[in-house]
């Protein structure tokens, strides 16, 4: 069932993105309107720091705050009740019981 819903989320985002694209109309771009002052282009270096290496900067200073403001100690994953862990003895308790 679940391959089912994958096959139709993909489906419907793919159809989603493709009926965009169609409606789309890039060449429109071309004919500037009233009012219109686009200014100069940026060089390869600015756009490369714009929109490369500012959103990479931006993750490393949140994910740094995160990790650094984080106050919590326990750092180990709790067990699932009703998992495949629980009601299995270990150590001394099985030793105990087997004997």
């Amino acid at each position: 069932m679940d391959k089912k819903n994958a096959l139709r989320a993909g489906t419907l985002a793919a159809g989603t993105t493709l009926m965009l694209l169609l409606m789309s109309s890039p060449a429109l771009a071309l004919i500037p309107d009233d009012g219109d002052d686009p200014g100069q282009g940026l060089s390869v270096i600015e756009t490369l720091g714009l929109f490369v290496v500012a959103p990479i900067a931006l993750f490393a200073v949140i994910t740094g705050l995160v990790m650094v403001l984080d106050r919590s100690t326990d750092r180990q994953p709790k067990p699932k009740p009703g998992g495949k862990a629980q009601g299995r003895m270990q150590g001394e308790d099985q030793v105990q019981a087997s004997s």
